[in-house]
């Protein structure tokens, strides 16, 4: 019965009970808050660092950009790709 409990609380009591800590993280920041600027379809370098070899844009969780700069992120590669600054995907 023990045994059960064990394994269905899993992360704080068995964590605990072996020894290990819960790893802290550092809070990512936004870039483009941090920089006080605006993502821009003519500036590819600055796009291509938000987006994977395969030309999929990463997410806010990933880069740590805020919700408001994503979203205008996501419009600019876009743009970018249509306007060929980006490729759509790299093979």
């Amino acid at each position: 019965m023990a045994d059960e409990k064990e394994t269905m609380v899993e992360g704080s009591f068995r964590d605990k009970k072996m020894g290990g800590k819960r790893q802290s993280f550092k809070k990512k920041v936004c870039k483009f808050c941090a920089q006080k600027t605006e993502p821009d379809y003519k500036n590819p370098e600055q796009l291509r660092r938000c987006v994977t070899e395969r030309g999929k844009i990463l997410p806010a969780r990933i880069t740590g950009t805020c919700a408001k700069h994503q979203r205008a992120l996501t419009q600019e590669v876009k743009r970018a790709r249509v306007l060929a600054y980006l490729p759509f995907d790299r093979k």
